[in-house]
């Protein structure tokens, strides 16, 4: 059943059960599973197609999405759905976790004040914000491996651990949907405690370094007394990428082009942001550097907030964003929620002081960590805060007013405030949760230097009068061109940057390149180069870039410090079957403790592959502690036969973490494990000889859910390759066999294991169209172009019929070659073989970027008319043309019928088509009923809520006002047409870097005229000509420092003869313009 998206939604927390109840009445934590019902809008079904995104700009980094399948479509109504949910309570807190939503907590309630300290959203209604599209508001998000996280909308692994001490913990697992590391968090409730923590475990499984963030993403409830609170020291905060800074928490400058300062002028405190009310546009800010380890937000109207406490050692992260107070912010809260309201995020960073900014994580290695958060009330903003308590300190009047909220009881406790070494005032309480402790010193607040709260053996919280520091933190700049780079060392710290903060736009291949142009044995650029290589399967490459390396750094000196090339070189020789030469290499980068574990792993491994199973378990032993070894050390105790140790050892590992899909398989434990998981499983087993264990994780077939992508023929091309090594040729022919039959729907191969069996597939039968599909798809995925076209071409004269084949074939056939017509065809042959809006929507990008005009692209568009209205893109595509060939009409219909769903970065285009069509039909109207044409412009100025977007203060409607000012004057109000040209060729309110010139300038330069400021005209008459000379002489660079440009998301469309065509047209733009002068003035 749906539900009237107009009727009032709220989550109705079930009780607790009997058995949980009673634990809660005597003191303890209550923690029990039971689903919970919650309006829901439904995300759509996941594309069918991989999308090869890797220019694709996301939160500052690569916004790469495969091998996960996109969802980009949102249900419009809502209907009751059942979520698993966990609860967690004790006498002071309520929390409501959803572990089908990445295990977030969605729920966090300070029982004790009656408050949702975290954000409570009452339906789930996904936005397109995430990196695989839906993505929710509310509660505490953890994402990581990159914000936000992949696997944000996909469900986890959970189970629920009762601790000696009376704590519960429940526990979410998941492999990284994209990188395949393993994350754990833990949410940790204590019997007494007020606090929430939160600890995570972080893991690199793989074979390779790997970049990550993490960042806790907290949403709060937000109004006009709602105030977010940095430590005292606090004095600057930065964009994303540090790109900019600004002072705080009075901003001294433009900020997001927003000049506080100036509205300071015109309304007292307009520059404080940390008051959310008072930003108008999507802001993020980070903090630049504090001492301290709190931060939070405090509702002044409910008098409530909370604290959030991490060690600043690792996690120095802290920040604010919002959609903002304004029409944009307003528009993304009804994409988000139907009545709960706008909310800002405060969002905590581990290994991580910004977005994007990544940190290394080796392979083996694990990271653990824990934050904390808890409730307050009664006490006003924190000025300081532990993991005991939190003290505030603010001006009442001619005193100052002292609170303190504990997070669990304490006698005896005693508050000395002072001024120096004069004591202003001391109190002895009793603190808990329940009752803060608030009192006034007849002290003024300047007057007041510390404030302590301790017990008779220890300090709860000291706060202690401090400014914030003056000095102007360093601001970030793009790197040159790397010919403009003196210094080979910066060549590759520039690359290195640009590969651990995954910068989407520019490459480190130049870099390295030029580095080694210059010394052609620079061993770190060779050794940079040779671990690109591998990542892309290309092993011959990376072992001879690699053995460059290390030719130069043994030269002189045989053992080297650092082992990495050492141990890539044996990663490399052992995916080219070069066992003997791959332990060597092992061997030796183990003599360096970095990577003495990865590498002696990566030996007992071979060794355990090799038959050699006695060598296998003492080199696993010397692993260390890591799973992985002590899962091959098991492995290797049953293959010297003692079955019995063996599993006890399993056990014994599962016992400890029952959670690790790995260590489940091989003691029987198979659950809800989702189809790349069993697939790393086996491919795990299968690199160590572990042949059957292999077999038995992926003999389970693929669930029914597909979001996060299914196994389909992968699987059983990688068991036959495993079956090959194990000398089972019939049942590996029988498996191939499979495979051809196998349904490849959402089967996207990622990863170098899947590369190899795909390789392996090829040569056995190159004929096969599926393998030869499915292996052009993972090169495609790789950007090897050429490879991908070849084995697509293959695929597709094998008979291949499944249209994801043709699809990628024409993608190939653009990026290797240019060759649109082909790609014309191949997408012809895709659409026949399954009519697919997308394919319709990508055809049209080629139709676009082949140069076809509006009329040829609507007839190849309207050959699938029922399909134009499914997706919004193909959508807003179809009016555009509409409106370019002049079928205004039908174009309004759909822009004012049809309810769209932005992507985040996407804003504005709904509108912008809508305001272009708005004008069409206004001009018509003109001189027949210039009334109508004057309530249809301004009735737009503020657009439908049913285009989902809020216009930016930046993106002035110019046309409409030119337009409007006509039709005002037409029906013969000339005040009110000289207030519209006025508005038209108004500067924007905000302080934004001047945009490219474009159709908007001419209508700046249309109202100029209308208002006889000619000279004002000709300057913008000659600026569009200057745009279109430079579009003549070079392509626009892509900001370094963009957040978001989902534009650049499938096709190249800037290609000379695109830039020649907008040359064309700002060149006849200029000449109309100047011609509309000559008219008037004669």
């Amino acid at each position: 059943m749906t539900r009237d998206n107009d009727a009032p939604s709220r989550i109705v927390l079930p009780d607790a059960p009997a058995d949980q109840a009673a634990i809660l009445a005597a003191g303890g934590v209550a923690c029990w599973s039971e689903p919970v019902s919650i309006d829901t809008y439904e995300a759509g079904d996941p594309d069918p197609y991989p999308l090869f995104l890797d220019r694709r700009v996301y939160q500052g980094s690569s916004g790469k999405v495969y091998p996960l399948p996109m969802i980009d479509s949102v249900s419009q109504t809502k209907a009751p759905r059942r979520w698993q949910a966990i609860h967690l309570e004790n006498a002071y807190v309520r929390l409501m976790l959803l572990p089908e939503i990445g295990g977030r907590i969605h729920i966090g309630y300070d029982k004790v004040a009656g408050y949702d300290f975290f954000y409570r959203n009452n339906v789930i209604k996904p936005a397109l914000v995430g990196l695989a599209g839906p993505w929710i508001s509310g509660g505490v998000e953890f994402n990581w491996p990159q914000h936000h996280r992949p696997a944000t909308y996909l469900p986890v692994d959970t189970r629920i651990e009762r601790e000696d001490d009376g704590a519960v913990v429940v526990w979410h697992s998941d492999l990284d949907p994209l990188q395949r590391m393993r994350g754990v968090h833990g949410i940790r409730l204590r019997p007494g405690s007020s606090l929430v923590e939160a600890e995570a475990i972080l893991h690199n499984r793989t074979d390779v370094p790997q970049t990550f963030l993490w960042w806790a993403n907290v949403a709060a409830r937000v109004h006009e007394e709602y105030q977010s609170f940095f430590p005292d020291d606090v004095g600057f905060v930065a964009d994303h990428a540090r790109r900019a800074i600004s002072a705080f928490p009075r901003a001294d400058r433009a900020y997001y082009g927003v000049d506080y300062p100036t509205l300071a002028d015109e309304r007292a405190d307009a520059d404080r942001i940390d008051i959310y009310s008072n930003i108008p546009v999507p802001t993020s800010y980070m903090i630049t550097d504090t001492d301290d380890e709190y931060f939070g937000g405090y509702d002044h109207a409910a008098d409530a907030g909370f604290v959030h406490w991490a060690d600043r050692s690792v996690s120095p992260g802290k920040k604010q964003w919002t959609w903002g107070n304004g029409p944009i912010g307003h528009a993304w809260d009804d994409q988000l929620t139907d009545a709960d309201g706008p909310y800002v995020e405060l969002m905590a960073g581990v290994y991580t002081d910004n977005q994007p900014d990544f940190s290394w994580l080796l392979p083996g290695e694990t990271k653990t960590f824990s934050q904390f958060w808890y409730p307050i009330h009664r006490m006003g903003p924190a000025r300081q805060a532990t993991t005991d308590a939190a003290v505030a300190v603010s001006p009442d009047g001619a005193g100052t007013r002292i609170g303190v909220v504990a997070t669990t009881a304490f006698e005896n406790v005693t508050i000395t405030v002072r001024s120096g070494d004069a004591e202003l005032a001391e109190w002895t309480t009793a603190l808990d949760p329940r009752t803060p402790f608030v009192q006034t010193v007849d002290a003024a607040s300047d007057d007041v230097v510390t404030v302590t709260v301790a017990t008779a053996d220890r300090t709860l919280v000291e706060w202690t009068a401090k400014a914030a520091s003056d000095e102007e933190p360093w601001v970030a700049t793009a790197p040159d061109a790397p010919e403009d780079i003196d210094a080979n060392d910066e060549l590759y710290v520039t690359a290195v940057h640009l590969i651990q903060y995954r910068h989407p736009t520019r490459s480190p291949l130049p870099y390295l390149r030029e580095a080694l142009r210059r010394d052609p044995s620079d061993s770190r650029a060779a050794t940079a180069l040779g671990a690109w290589h591998l990542n892309r399967g290309e092993y011959t490459e990376a072992k001879d870039a690699l053995e460059t390396a290390l030719a130069r750094i043994t030269r002189r000196n045989l053992n080297p410090r650092d082992g990495e090339p050492f141990y890539l070189l044996g990663l490399a020789c052992e995916r080219l079957g070069e066992d003997d030469a791959a332990d060597r290499w092992f061997g030796k980068a183990a003599w360096n403790a970095a990577w003495a574990a990865p590498a002696t792993l990566a030996r007992a491994r071979i060794a355990l592959r090799g038959g050699d199973a006695r060598a296998a378990l003492r080199l696993a032993g010397a692993a260390g502690p890591i799973p992985e070894a002590r899962r091959l050390a098991a492995l290797a105790t049953a293959f010297l036969g003692d079955a019995a140790s063996a599993a006890d050892a399993l056990r014994e590992l599962h016992a400890a973490d029952p959670l690790d899909p790995a260590t489940s398989a091989l003691v029987g434990v198979h659950g809800d494990r989702d189809a790349r998981t069993a697939l790393d499983v086996g491919a795990e087993f299968a690199r160590a000889g572990a042949y059957d264990a292999a077999l038995a994780a992926t003999a389970q077939t693929d669930p029914a859910a597909p979001a996060a992508g299914l196994a389909g023929p992968i699987r059983h091309y990688l068991r036959a390759h495993w079956l090959d090594a194990a000398g089972r040729a019939d049942e590996a022919a029988a498996e191939r066999e499979a495979a051809r039959r196998a349904p490849a729907a959402f089967a996207f191969p990622a990863g170098l294991d899947q590369h190899d069996a795909l390789v392996a597939a090829v040569d056995a039968d190159p004929a096969d169209a599926v393998a030869t599909g499915l292996l052009g798809m993972w090169m495609l995925d790789a950007a090897r172009n050429a490879e991908a076209l070849a084995l697509l071409r293959t695929a597709a004269e094998a008979g291949s019929t499944d249209p994801v084949v043709w699809r990628n074939l024409a993608i190939a056939a653009v990026a290797a070659e240019d060759d649109t017509d082909a790609a014309a065809r191949a997408f012809e042959r895709a659409l026949a073989l399954r009519p697919d809006a997308r394919l319709v929507f990508e055809r049209d990008v080629l139709a676009e970027r082949r140069g076809l005009d509006a009329g040829a692209r609507l007839d190849l568009l309207e050959q699938f008319a029922s399909l134009l209205g499914t997706r919004d893109d193909l959508s807003l595509r179809h009016v555009t043309l509409l409106l370019d060939a002049g079928r205004v009409d039908e174009a309004w219909d759909i822009l004012t019928t049809r309810f769209f769903r932005p992507f985040e970065g996407g804003e504005g285009r709904v509108i912008a088509a809508y305001d272009r069509a708005a004008c069409t039909k206004a001009r018509s109207l003109v001189e027949t009923d210039p009334a109508a044409a004057v309530r249809l412009l301004e009735e737009g100025m503020t657009p439908p809520a049913h285009l989902g977007e809020g216009r930016h203060p930046a993106e002035r409607p110019v046309e409409r006002w030119v337009v409007l000012g006509d039709a005002r004057l037409a029906a013969g109000d000339e005040s009110g047409a000289r207030e519209a040209w006025e508005s038209a060729r108004a500067a924007t309110p905000l302080a934004v870097a001047p945009r490219p010139a474009d159709e908007a300038t001419f209508w700046t330069g249309v109202a100029h005229t209308r208002l006889a400021e000619h000279a004002d005209a000709d300057a913008i008459w000659q600026e569009l000509d200057d745009r279109a000379a430079q579009l003549r002489r070079e392509r626009d660079a892509v900001d370094y420092f963009a957040t978001s440009l989902p534009e650049l998301a499938l096709f190249d469309t800037d290609t000379g003869a695109a830039r020649e065509r907008t040359a064309d047209a700002l060149e006849a733009l200029a000449s109309r313009g100047r011609s509309l002068h000559e008219m008037i003035a004669s």
